[in-house]
């Protein structure tokens, strides 16, 4: 696997996360389904690359320091 992405790209991560919180909403009486709980994944996964790529823009406007990009010969 050579391919490299942030931790709220993965539906593996996100999928995890919505395990333990169908499980957690079981014990309070509210059961989702599997198809509901991949759904529900699948629109964590797109939000938290929405989030994620909101954040880098917010970053980059609000930082004080340029970028500098450096030669290959230093």
């Amino acid at each position: 696997m050579q391919d490299l992405k942030s931790w709220y790209q993965s539906k593996t991560i996100w999928g995890a996360l919505v395990a333990v919180a169908s499980s957690l909403l079981g014990l309070a009486g509210v059961h989702l389904g599997l198809d509901e709980q991949g759904d529900l994944a699948d629109l964590l996964v797109g939000l938290g690359g929405s989030l994620g790529g909101l954040l880098a823009l917010y970053g980059r406007i609000s930082a004080k320091a340029s970028i500098v990009q450096r030669s290959r010969s230093e």
